[in-house]
């Protein structure tokens, strides 16, 4: 497991205040996918089971309404996007493309179940912190109308 994955985590919000061990069972369980500039990651629609973090490239989040596509917004390396899946088990809300190459680290709703197994209140402090990034950007979304 590389160190700089592990720092690339402690530095989220989302694994804010989560100990190193869980943080190391996550990267020992979680897999690398790899993106070419233009592929999806998933799409609008898709059957979700998965959150990503940005390890190198940039991401555009879309979302489609009335038949326009619109951009929510872009993502860089540390950033994360597919969160909501682990949270509220629904398809997925927007697009995720890839605006070059990419590589991110997938942790799938296994391996979040397994977080929950192993390490209860780390799972609980997860949780709290995706809801509180998922709410950071409806916040910013809102200003932006």
């Amino acid at each position: 497991m590389s160190e700089s994955r592990l720092r690339l985590l402690q530095d989220m919000p989302i694994f804010g205040g989560i100990q190193e061990k869980t943080l190391r069972f996550i990267l020992d369980k979680a897999s690398i996918t790899e993106a070419n500039k233009g592929d999806n990651f998933f799409q609008e629609g898709d059957l979700a089971n998965s959150m990503y973090v940005l390890e190198k490239g940039s991401v555009a989040i879309f979302h489609t309404r009335k038949g326009e596509r619109y951009l929510l917004r872009t993502l860089e390396a540390g950033d994360c996007f597919g969160e909501m899946a682990l949270m509220d088990c629904n398809p997925r809300s927007a697009t995720a493309q890839a605006l070059r190459y990419c590589q991110a680290i997938e942790i799938t709703s296994i391996l979040f179940a397994e977080i929950f197994d192993q390490y209860p209140q780390q799972f609980t402090l997860i949780q709290m912190n995706m809801g509180r990034e998922v709410s950071r950007r409806l916040r910013e979304s809102d200003k932006r109308r």
